[in-house]
C-alpha cells in the first residue's frame, strides 16, 4: 500500500467554539439559509421571516414612520440571522470534527491477491470479497475483515488515540478501517465495503451533518412549535376586528412585532443547533454515533447490559494465591504450579509465574519437558518433565483426569473451589499424578471507580444487569463488589438478545455493548447498540453506535451524553416560553395604552415610550439567540438525579430564570434606546 502524503492529526476532545475562519463561513451560511427552502424546515423561523418582509413592505408603502418600520424590519432580520447563525455554527463545528478523518482518506493503491499472485490497482477499484495483502508501514486501503494474519495497527486517524491496537484474524478483534496503518508484521485483508461507503466516509457525512435526520423529540417539538406559531398567527389575526369593535386602531407593525414576541422564537432557533451539537458532543467522547435517534434514545435508557470483562473488571484474570490441599506442602504446590505455567502464554500462566516467583520459588526452566497447552475440550495445560506428570485447570477436568489414573478427589476440594468462587475469584486446580496438591485462586479485578458511575446510573433510574461466563457464586460476588442491580451468570450469546426481548416486552429502553459476529443479533435488537471500533464488520453494522476507542466502559458515558441532551433541550424549551411572558407586559401596553389608559398598569417595567417598548423587546428577543449558543452546543451542565428533581431545577433555574431575566434586559436596553434617541 502506498500514498502520496498522509498525515495523522489527533482529534480535539474540547475544541473552542470557532476560529475566525468557522465564524466566517458560519455568518455567511447565515445568509444562504434564508433560503424559503431551509426556513419552512422551522416554522417559527418562517413566521419571523414573513414578519420581516410584510414590515419591510409597511416601511415603503406605509404612512407611518419609515425609520421606525426599517428599524423593525432590520431586528427580524436580525433575529433570522442569529437562528441560521447558530445552526451553522453547530454544523461548522462538526465538519472541524471530520478534517481530522479526511485526512486517513487518500487515494491508496492497494495489492490485491488474484490466483496468479499480486496485483496493484486503485483502492477505489475495490468490491466487497476481495483480498488484499498489507504488510509493515503500509495503509489499509479499504474497511475488512482480517483473513490471515496479526498485526498491530496504528488508528490515530479515527480514534485520536496514539496507542497501537492489535488485531487478528478469526477472533472478534478482527475488523480493520481502511487508512489505519500497519504497523508490524502481514495481514490479509477481505474487503468489506463499497467504495465511497467505507467506515470513513460515512462518519464524515454524519459528523458533517449531510446524512442528520430529525430526532422523534425533535419533530414533535417542532410540531409543537408549529401549532403554536399557528395559534399566535389567528389570535394575532383577529385583533384588528376586536379592537375596531372597542374603537381603537391597531398599528399592523405593533402586530408583527407581538407575533414575533408571542412565538417561542428562541427555541425554535436553537432546535436545530441543539439536535446537531448532540452528536458533535458523542464524537468527542469518541463514539460515532449512526444518528440522532441513537444519542437521544440513550438519554432513556432504562437498563443497561454489560459484559463483565473488559467493562466492570480489566479482564486480565492474575494469580493472587496459592491454597493447598489439607497434608500439602505450599511450596510443593507453588513449584508445581510454576512448572506446569513456564510455556503458558496466558496472562493467567504468567501471573502464576511471577506470584511463584515473588513467593522464592528457585524451580527453573528443565531442558527436557513436554509442555501441553490449554484446549477448550481438556480444559487443562501442564508439563511432563523427569517422570512427572503436572496438569492445572477446571476443578472437574482436574478431578476427572486424577480420577483416570486411579487417584481420588477429596471432599475439601469442592468446599475450596466454592470458597474460592464465593469470594469473587476463579479456582484453577493442580495436580501431580493422581494426587491434588491445591487450587490457585486467580482474582478479575473490578476496575477503580466502577461502583461509583452505577451508582449516578441507579441515581438516574437507569438499571445495570452484569452479563458474565462465570459460575454463579463467582458473579455474584463480582456483581456485589461492583455494585450493579442484577446479573446474568453462565450467560451464552443468545442469553442476551433474550434478555433484551424480556425488557422491552416490559416497556423498557435497553442498552448493550458488543464486539462479535455473535453479538450482532441482540445489537440490533437493543434500542442503543454500542459496537467496539475493533470488533467485527457485522457488530459494527448492526449497532447504531460504534465506539471509536473499543472500551466497553463507555457505554456509561453515551447515556451521560444522551441525558445532557434531552435536558438541554427541555431547559431551553422552558427558557423560551418563559422568556416570552416579560415581552407581553412591553408590546400590549404599547399597543393598547393610548387608546385604554387602563391597560398602563401592565407597564410595569416603565419603559420610556411605546415605541422604544417595542423596539427593546424585539432587540432582547434577537439578541438572547446568539447569547444561548454556547450553552446550546456545550450542553446543559448534567447532575445524576430523578425525573422529579431535574424537573424542579429545571423550572427553578430556566423558567423562573426565564421569567425574569428579560425584565432586566429589556429594562437596558429601553434605558439605552431612551439616551440614544432622547425620547
Amino acid at each position: 500500500m502506498t500514498e502520496a502524503t498522509f498525515k495523522s492529526e489527533t482529534r480535539a476532545n474540547h475544541p473552542a467554539l470557532m476560529d475566525a475562519a468557522a465564524f466566517r463561513k458560519a455568518s455567511i451560511q447565515s445568509f444562504t439559509k434564508l433560503a424559503p427552502r431551509h426556513l419552512l424546515r422551522s416554522p417559527v423561523m418562517a413566521v419571523v421571516m414573513a414578519g420581516t418582509l410584510l414590515s419591510a413592505l409597511i416601511a415603503l408603502f406605509g404612512r407611518g414612520s419609515a425609520a421606525f418600520a426599517w428599524t423593525v424590519t432590520l431586528i427580524l432580520l436580525l433575529t433570522v440571522l442569529f437562528a441560521n447563525f447558530a445552526e451553522a455554527v453547530a454544523e461548522a463545528r462538526g465538519r472541524g470534527q471530520a478534517a481530522s478523518l479526511r485526512n486517513a482518506r487518500r487515494d491508496l493503491i492497494a495489492r490485491k491477491l488474484e490466483n496468479d499472485g499480486e496485483h496493484p490497482l486503485p483502492a477505489s477499484q475495490l468490491h466487497p470479497g476481495d483480498l488484499v495483502i498489507v504488510s509493515e508501514g503500509e495503509l489499509i486501503p479499504a474497511d475488512g475483515e482480517i483473513e490471515r494474519g496479526i498485526a498491530t495497527i496504528n488508528e490515530s486517524a479515527v480514534t485520536g488515540e496514539s496507542a497501537p491496537v492489535l488485531r487478528e484474524a478469526g477472533t472478534d478483534r478482527s475488523g480493520v478501517i481502511g487508512g489505519t496503518k500497519v504497523l508490524s508484521d502481514e495481514i490479509v485483508v477481505r474487503v468489506t465495503a463499497e467504495p465511497g461507503h467505507s467506515f470513513l466516509d460515512r462518519m464524515i457525512a454524519l459528523v458533517e451533518g449531510a446524512n442528520r435526520q430529525k430526532t422523534p423529540n425533535e419533530i414533535a417539538l417542532t410540531l409543537l412549535l408549529a401549532a403554536m406559531a399557528l395559534t399566535f398567527l389567528i389570535v394575532v389575526a383577529t385583533l384588528p376586528a376586536l379592537a375596531a369593535f372597542v374603537g381603537v386602531q391597531v398599528d399592523p407593525l405593533l402586530l408583527v412585532a407581538l407575533l414575533v414576541c408571542l412565538i417561542p422564537t428562541t427555541i425554535g432557533g436553537l432546535l436545530p443547533a441543539i439536535g446537531i451539537a448532540g452528536m458533535n458532543r458523542a464524537l468527542s467522547a469518541n463514539v460515532l454515533a449512526k444518528s440522532g435517534k441513537a444519542v437521544e434514545v440513550a438519554g432513556d435508557v432504562d437498563v443497561l447490559l454489560l459484559d463483565k470483562t473488559g467493562t466492570i473488571t480489566f479482564g486480565d484474570r492474575q494469580a493472587t494465591a496459592f491454597h493447598p490441599l489439607a497434608g500439602i506442602d505450599t511450596a510443593l504446590l507453588r513449584d508445581a504450579a510454576l512448572l506446569s505455567s513456564l510455556a503458558d502464554p496466558t496472562p493467567e500462566g504468567k501471573s502464576i509465574v511471577r506470584l511463584a516467583r515473588d513467593l522464592k520459588s528457585a524451580v527453573t526452566e528443565p531442558d527436557h519437558a513436554h509442555y501441553l497447552q490449554f484446549t477448550a475440550q481438556t480444559r487443562m495445560s501442564g508439563v511432563d518433565v523427569d517422570g512427572r506428570v503436572i496438569r492445572k485447570g477446571a476443578g472437574d477436568a482436574i478431578g476427572a483426569h486424577v480420577i483416570a489414573l486411579g487417584g481420588q478427589v477429596v471432599p475439601e476440594l469442592a468446599a475450596r473451589i466454592a470458597q474460592i468462587a464465593r469470594s469473587g475469584a476463579t479456582p484453577l486446580v493442580v495436580a501431580e499424578g493422581k494426587h491434588i496438591l491445591g487450587l490457585v485462586e486467580l482474582s478479575d479485578v473490578v476496575k477503580q471507580g466502577v461502583k461509583e458511575k452505577f451508582a449516578r446510573l441507579r441515581a438516574m433510574g437507569v438499571r445495570t444487569v452484569m452479563i458474565t461466563g462465570d459460575n454463579p457464586l463467582t458473579a455474584a460476588a463480582i456483581a456485589a463488589e461492583a455494585g450493579v442491580d442484577d446479573y446474568i451468570a453462565e450467560a451464552r450469546p443468545e442469553d442476551k438478545l433474550a434478555r433484551i426481548r424480556t425488557e422491552q416486552a416490559g416497556g423498557r429502553l435497553v442498552a448493550m455493548v458488543g464486539d462479535g459476529t455473535n453479538d450482532a443479533p441482540a445489537l440490533a435488537q437493543a434500542d442503543v447498540g454500542l459496537a467496539m471500533n475493533s470488533g467485527t464488520q457485522a457488530a459494527k453494522e448492526a449497532g447504531n453506535m460504534v465506539d471509536l476507542d473499543s472500551d466497553p466502559a463507555k457505554l456509561l458515558a453515551v447515556v451521560e451524553v444522551g441525558k445532557q441532551q434531552l435536558i438541554t433541550r427541555g431547559a431551553l424549551t422552558t427558557f423560551s416560553l418563559a422568556n416570552d411572558v416579560s415581552k407581553y407586559f412591553a408590546i400590549l401596553p404599547a399597543i393598547f395604552a393610548a387608546a385604554i389608559p387602563q391597560m398602563a398598569v401592565l407597564n410595569v417595567m416603565a419603559l420610556s415610550s411605546p415605541r422604544n417598548a417595542v423596539l427593546a423587546a424585539l432587540i432582547f428577543n434577537a439578541l438572547i439567540i446568539p447569547a444561548l449558543i454556547p450553552l446550546a452546543l456545550r450542553g446543559v451542565r448534567f447532575k445524576p438525579a430523578s425525573a422529579v428533581s431535574l424537573l424542579r431545577r429545571n423550572m427553578l433555574v430556566y423558567g423562573v430564570g426565564g421569567v425574569l431575566l428579560p425584565f432586566v434586559g429589556i429594562k437596558l436596553i429601553d434605558l439605552l434606546l431612551s439616551a440614544v434617541t432622547g425620547a
